[in-house]
């Protein structure tokens, strides 16, 4: 299946920009199952300064804010063929060591709430056990669009029994690391049923079972990654993986809109594209 994604962040400030910078994690990397074709960054009133690989091996560019800018956007845009993998990534790589995914951040700190959930889960393997948790959560913590703050805590979304697709897969990291299981947060692109357009980028949980490695589970959705997700970045949880984060002088009054666009691009089209 190949996906054709537009995503757009714009910021308006009600008093000009001195300075600042902004790291963007928006670009996907070719990976197992998953091949960029394309993928273009626009920017309006900053200017791009460098693009690295961050410590989990995604893709970083820095952007600064051009001077006494009162509005700034990023437009990316790109298609990324995908091939059906039932959400096994497979064995770990890169530099940083399997054992940092079961380190304990403040979003994924296991207390009353995460442990509950774990006693409910049923299952003899690693595996059957993650599956099982997917449903616990989606009970504890019902989706609502817009009702969590993106500084929630694993333990704040279940003790307000509500949250977003983020709320989800930290309670599904947290469960994992308290159980003794390497686990990572990832932020990405899904493929909806019966609509395009989106407000923001999906989130689901990786977690690393013996004899497959990293495999995918997403609770908001009952279900591991297939061809419609589009993986962008992982981290240990939000704050490692989070699309833009950074810092800037002036630019009080802040106002974001985000605008995504995620279809999936036409046999014929992507056939005759690659001829």
């Amino acid at each position: 299946m190949r996906l054709k994604i537009s995503h757009t962040t714009r910021y308006t400030f009600d008093e000009p920009v001195t300075s600042g910078l902004q790291q963007l994690r928006l670009k996907p990397r070719s990976r197992r199952n998953q091949e960029v074709v394309t993928w273009t960054m626009t920017l309006d009133g900053a200017t791009h300064e460098v693009s690295y690989e961050d410590q989990h091996g995604n893709t970083v560019d820095l952007i600064s804010f051009d001077r006494d800018c009162t509005e700034m956007s990023v437009h990316c845009e790109g298609e990324v063929e995908l091939t059906e993998s039932h959400g096994v990534i497979g064995r770990h790589t890169g530099c940083v060591p399997l054992w940092l995914y079961k380190r304990v951040t403040d979003r994924t700190k296991a207390g009353p709430g995460v442990k509950a959930l774990l006693k409910k889960v049923e299952g003899g393997t690693i595996l059957g056990r993650c599956h099982a948790l997917m449903p616990l959560i989606e009970k504890a913590v019902a989706y609502e669009t817009g009702s969590s703050e993106s500084d929630w805590t694993a333990e704040e979304a279940i003790s307000h029994g509500k949250g977003v697709c983020q709320d989800h897969a930290h309670v599904m990291i947290a469960c994992a690391r308290e159980a003794g299981w390497p686990a990572r947060y990832v932020s990405g692109y899904l493929l909806m049923e019966g609509q395009t357009e989106q407000d923001a980028m999906h989130a689901w949980a990786e977690i690393h079972i013996p004899d497959l490695g990293w495999v995918g589970f997403d609770p908001a959705n009952q279900m591991s990654p297939d061809e419609r997700y589009v993986r962008v970045a992982i981290g240990l949880d939000y704050a490692e993986a989070a699309p833009v984060t950074g810092r800037r002088i002036g630019g009080e009054g802040e106002a974001l809109d985000v605008a995504i666009d995620v279809a999936q691009q036409a046999q014929s089209q992507s056939q005759s594209q690659s001829q």
